[in-house]
């Protein structure tokens, strides 16, 4: 009876091969999208928080809570539904409150649970962010 050896040499080396050739691929895209400046468009998220709560069939309360780009933001603006504007509070040139509440008291609400409130605040460097979006 022969025993035959098989030849398994070239498993390790072809994986090693393929291996290199992968991060060497990666590191050019990296490389390649800093170059180009594509990484270079990428905005810094503002942290600040608000509330929305239904007090009755038209009227919403939002209370703004503050956060840490809280020092900056000037207006939020709502809409409901994604289509009717239910008012901006706050005055472009002055700091919006922390703790300050506001009515909305709208038309444009339907029966709860059904109203698609969305509040986006402006900031004195002219950034615009979505703060409040919530179904009441």
């Amino acid at each position: 009876m022969a025993f035959t050896k098989k030849n398994e040499e070239a498993v390790s080396p072809v994986i090693g091969v393929i291996l290199m050739v992968a991060i060497t691929v990666i590191l050019a895209a990296v490389i390649a999208a800093f170059v180009f400046g594509m990484a270079g468009n990428i905005s810094k998220t503002k942290v600040v928080a608000a509330t929305a709560q239904r007090v009755d069939g038209n009227t919403i309360r939002i209370t703004y809570m503050g956060g840490q780009d809280s020092a900056g933001l000037e207006i939020i603006g709502f809409t409901v539904n994604d289509t009717c504007n239910a008012g901006t509070v706050g005055t472009a040139g002055t700091t919006y409150p922390i703790g300050n509440s506001t009515t909305l008291t709208t038309a444009c609400s339907t029966a709860p649970g059904k109203n698609h409130v969305v509040g986006v605040g402006t900031w004195s460097d002219g950034t615009n962010q979505v703060i409040v979006d919530q179904t009441l």
